[in-house]
């Protein structure tokens, strides 16, 4: 396993081809193309070619979510805020402009 990484593929999470879909979750928000491509093929070779298409939907759509919640500056609960400050600082969440827009209200 890698330490430093965000999805952990090797958890059972009840679902079938789970651990297909978190390595394809954790190579679609990385850089390693190969990897990606990889990804695709296992799942679509287990779930078929529409597995990757609804995947790739849902990852969209979280991404979509989670960027226009950071737009319009949801606020953070001061228990959460202060128990992921280290993890926010690790992925750079603090220097996002929208940032600015969620921390303000703390």
């Amino acid at each position: 396993m890698n330490p430093e990484a965000l999805v952990r593929p090797e958890l059972d999470t009840g679902v079938p081809h789970g651990a297909l879909l978190l390595t394809f979750a954790e190579t679609i928000i990385g850089t390693d193309r190969p990897a990606l491509d990889a990804a695709r093929v296992a799942l679509a070779d287990a779930l078929g070619p529409v597995a990757i298409a609804g995947a790739s939907a849902i990852a969209g759509n979280f991404t979509k979510n989670d960027r226009v919640a950071n737009a319009l500056g949801i606020p953070i609960d001061d228990m959460v805020f202060k128990g992921t400050q280290d993890l926010r600082e690790q992925l750079g969440l603090n220097d996002y402009k929208s940032a600015e827009n969620t921390f303000r209200h703390l």
